[in-house]
């Protein structure tokens, strides 16, 4: 075992924090003015040294000061760690209370450290993690109110061998006075000048996580939800990269939030330049009654640091998230290939048909048949049923405890399709309890897709859900869940919590959902989950904790997936994007692609199949058993690869992207054409991440290259055809066009 290296320095005489690998170094310290927490550096790791006063920045300026006659003391020029309301910094804080007297002015001063040696748990929320206690070292620092029994917990965790720092807070009271938590952010960071981009992942329903960019301005600009989820809008990630940073150049600075819930990125520049990152709960619609000895608990931040590009910070999260998110037993064992009866068949099957599909899948190579929406009460459309976790044995004469047996005994797992967090009115569970309804009862409600939602923020409500899939689920042996949730929040109003803790209903509600998740995977920890949301309406690491897949969005067609995939993986790894081939023309935009691209792009994801597959003909079935027998073969290497972004779809034409192996001996190009062209120019792709002095075989043209040629020169995707005489007999690459070119080294 390598010596354990000293993580975090204190300079106890100066109260300077200095968290550092070979990495990077985070750096702040107590102001000895006002006792608050000063931020001074964030970014590549720099040596330690005894004193960090070269990094203090001071100037006398017409403010606001916090002492008499003393021109330095304005916290409105000082870069700060976790800075409050209401004592000379205007700008928006980390944190805001209202008193038992009605003011909101906090006075929270350094008042002691600790550091832990590991990562401590977060009480009831998902969050990274470590599997021994040498892994990483996590700093807390107390800040206490001058004014009141509050106290703050800051949690800093440093890695040993990642370029990450994680923050969290915990809010304590301690005396005998209620107080309301208005705003409670997960972290806050000054950087000392605003020369940055953001960069974030914006869409919507069937086009998820494309990729915006924009330089940062003076005021403040913000991604956000306020849906009661993460949502398809916005995801809980943004980047503050240099102007001048690509894929694999430059500095990037990630912030990715580890909760599934409302949530708040927020940029602010200052007329100084200063520029103030700030993410957690949106405070928005949220207010906390923080009553004695009791303690609130904010989400995780995970700040990465890159100075190797955008593609860079992409790859430490991916390795954090595949490997310290996602948990045993499916972080790093292989995942099945599925194939899902939904774009089959939708409402309308019986048992005879899905055996038929099942039957024809397993002739394929398919390991996993996934019985989507429609097996339980009268469920015959979307208008009905949800709620009423029993089977249907008008569909499924012999229940789900038959056809489970009658799928198993072909040689496959099974699965199947739950939304538990909706209802529909004509269950019984919503007869005898209309209540557990989030809804204002004196005002109207509105439905989506003919459903309402379940106030997860009631233990019942859990109870109750955990039961009726219970029941499934022990008769049943399910070897896999599909766990939808297709619409948002709306009258947000909990009849179990008092009119003053409203505001808390939201954050409640994903409490209770992380409740349920911990309670089917205690009782069945093989399980395998994959969380869905209308698609990726809460494609977020929250939920990644627990399910550690996700279907990435309802548009299927591989055109659009180029997009949504290449976005998603800004942050998620391969293994954690949910892709399938799926039925023609396509379901959510008509386009007609062929069977290879299809397959060329989900290649790139857990990869299954989402058509039908009786209406196959011979001639595709010998391509889909081909495909599968390829992704066997290739799927160690898509999903525990390191992952190299080549050419955006947001830029062009053109697609690339590619996977390496850990030891450098395979990888694994994807090159998509969207549309063809007339006489094009010689395309050459730039591959990366090969060992330079490595000969590699090129399948399928048998060509052998060294590794620095491949990243230098690349590989041609153009024709070079030598011999050809006539340009009119050109076979030129049609529309939605795609390679896949495997890489080995030669012995």
């Amino acid at each position: 075992m390598p010596e354990t290296k000293k993580l975090i320095h204190v300079n106890d005489e100066k109260l300077e924090f200095h968290l550092t690998n070979q990495h990077v170094s985070y750096i702040f310290r107590v102001f000895e003015k006002s006792r608050q927490l000063e931020h001074l550096y964030f970014g590549k790791h720099i040596h330690h040294r005894g004193s960090f006063d070269f990094l203090i920045e001071r100037e006398p300026r017409s403010s606001i000061n916090l002492n008499e006659r003393d021109y330095t003391s304005s916290l409105e020029h000082i870069k700060q760690e976790y800075p409050g309301f209401g004592t000379t910094d205007f700008r928006y804080p980390a944190y805001e209370l209202e008193y038992p007297e009605g003011d909101h002015i906090s006075h929270l001063v350094y008042d002691s450290y600790k550091i832990h040696e590991g990562k401590p748990k977060l009480d009831g929320m998902p969050a990274t993690y470590t599997e021994s206690a040498d892994e990483a070292q996590t700093l807390e620092v107390v800040l206490k109110d001058t004014h009141s029994s509050l106290a703050i917990s800051l949690f800093y965790t440093v890695f040993q061998d990642r370029a990450v720092i994680t923050r969290s807070a915990r809010f304590h009271n301690s005396g005998d006075k209620t107080m309301k938590l208005n705003h409670a952010m997960s972290l806050s960071i000054d950087f000392p000048d605003k020369d940055f981009e953001m960069i974030h992942l914006n869409g919507a329903w069937a086009r998820e996580n494309h990729i915006e960019r924009q330089p940062l301005f003076k005021g403040v600009q913000s991604i956000s939800s306020a849906r009661g989820a993460s949502s398809h809008m916005h995801n809980p990630f943004f980047a503050l990269a240099r102007p001048e940073t690509t894929e694999r150049q430059g500095e990037v600075y990630g912030f990715s939030l580890v909760y599934s819930g409302n949530h708040l990125g927020q940029v602010e520049v200052d007329t100084y330049n200063v520029t103030r990152a700030t993410m957690g709960i949106n405070p928005y619609q949220f207010q906390w009654k923080l009553r004695p000895d009791e303690t609130f608990q904010t989400p995780e931040v995970v700040l990465v640091y890159s100075d190797k590009g955008i593609n860079g910070m992409s790859q430490t999260y991916h390795d954090l998230y595949r490997n310290r998110l996602a948990r045993e037993p499916w972080k790093n064992q292989t995942r099945p290939i599925l194939i899902n009866n939904w774009e089959a068949t939708y409402f309308d099957f019986n048992e005879e048909k899905i055996i038929e599909l099942a039957e024809k899948a397993k002739d394929a190579g398919v390991e996993l048949f996934v019985l989507d929406d429609g097996w339980f009460g009268e469920r015959n459309d979307d208008t009905s049923s949800l709620g009423n976790w029993t089977e249907n044995r008008s569909k499924l004469p012999h229940g789900i405890e038959g056809l489970s047996e009658k799928i198993h005994a072909l040689g496959l797992k099974f699965g199947l399709w739950f939304e538990p967090e909706m209802i529909n009115k004509d269950t019984p569970l919503y007869q005898e309890h209309p209540e557990w309804v989030i809804h204002m009862p004196a005002k109207p409600m509105s439905h989506g897709r003919n459903q309402f939602v379940l106030d997860f923020s009631n233990p019942d409500v859990v109870d109750a859900l955990f039961s009726q899939m219970d029941t499934i689920l022990a008769k049943g042996n399910i070897d896999y869940i599909k766990w939808d949730m297709n619409r948002y929040i709306t009258e947000p109003f909990s009849t179990i919590l008092p009119h003053d803790q409203q505001g808390e209903l939201y954050h409640r509600y994903i409490l209770g959902v992380y409740a349920l998740y911990e309670k089917l995977l205690d009782k069945y920890p093989d399980l395998l989950i994959e969380s869905c949301a209308g698609g990726g309406g809460r494609f977020d690491p929250g939920l990644l904790y627990y399910a550690p897949q996700a279907w990435t969005s309802d548009d299927t067609d591989a055109v659009e997936r180029l997009k949504i995939q290449y976005g998603t993986s800004l942050v998620y790894p391969l293994s954690s994007i949910g892709s399938h081939v799926s039925a023609i023309p396509n379901h959510q935009v008509g386009r007609t692609t062929s069977l290879d691209m299809r397959s060329a792009v989900a290649y790139f994801g857990t990869f299954g199949y989402e058509l039908d597959v009786t209406q196959l003909t011979e001639r595709e079935m010998d391509q889909m058993k081909a495909q599968i027998a390829f992704f066997k073969e290739n799927r160690q290497l898509v999903h525990e690869g390191t992952f190299y972004r080549l050419s955006s779809p947001f830029d062009g034409n053109d697609t690339a992207w590619m996977v390496v192996s850990d030891d450098k001996k395979e990888a694994l190009v994807g090159f998509y054409q969207v549309l063809a062209q007339p006489n094009p120019t010689y395309s050459r792709l730039k591959l990366a991440g090969l060992d330079e002095e490595t000969v590699y075989s090129i399948d399928p043209d048998g060509e052998e290259r060294y590794g620095s040629d491949l990243n230098t020169i690349g590989l041609l995707f153009s024709e070079n055809e030598r011999q050809r005489g006539h340009f009119w007999s050109k076979n030129g690459k049609t529309d939605f066009h795609s390679w896949i070119v495997k890489l080995s080294a030669k012995d």
